[in-house]
């Protein structure tokens, strides 16, 4: 969506849409991942592999060598992990999300305005994500919410 770029500041490049990717499939991935269901969590597993495989597609369409892609896709999922962990963390209110994003997103940016704006953004998609029952999930029944900066601010 144009807005996370034009309107929140996200960086439009892979780095930038990767992360934002993350952000989001995070919160699918955990909703299914926390589910007693077994399909769910089996969902979940097959959300990251798709998602990875999609990654490794891209790299190879962007004209990476065949040599470079395994390391560079290995490199995002150890990334993928540590952005999780730290949203997780922040989710549990361990962590100011804010701060999370700020450092992850916006690569630490001292300027990153619209941070708190995104981590409204996240707060409020999770929300939904959660409110949802687990079968409409699974159904790819999810919807986020339209990215504004109007949004209230997280913590």
């Amino acid at each position: 969506m144009p807005a996370f770029y034009a309107e929140f500041g996200v960086a439009d490049h892979l780095e930038g849409r990767f992360d934002l990717l993350v952000l989001h499939l995070h919160l699918v991935v955990r909703r299914l991942s926390a589910a007693e269901d077994p399909a769910a969590r089996k969902m979940a597993q097959a959300l990251f592999d798709t998602f990875f495989h999609d990654m490794d597609r891209t790299l190879r369409a962007m004209g990476v060598g065949d040599m470079s892609v395994g390391k560079k896709v290995k490199d995002m999922v150890r990334a993928y992990y540590g952005r999780c962990a730290a949203y997780e963390e922040a989710l549990a209110g361990e962590e100011d999300l804010t701060a999370a994003i700020t450092r992850n997103v916006y690569q630490g940016a001292e300027d990153a305005a619209q941070a708190p704006a995104l981590a409204a953004y996240v707060a409020l998609a999770r929300e939904r994500i959660d409110a949802l029952p687990i079968e409409e999930l699974m159904r790819g029944a999810v919807s986020f919410p339209q990215p504004a900066l109007s949004l209230p601010e997280a913590s």
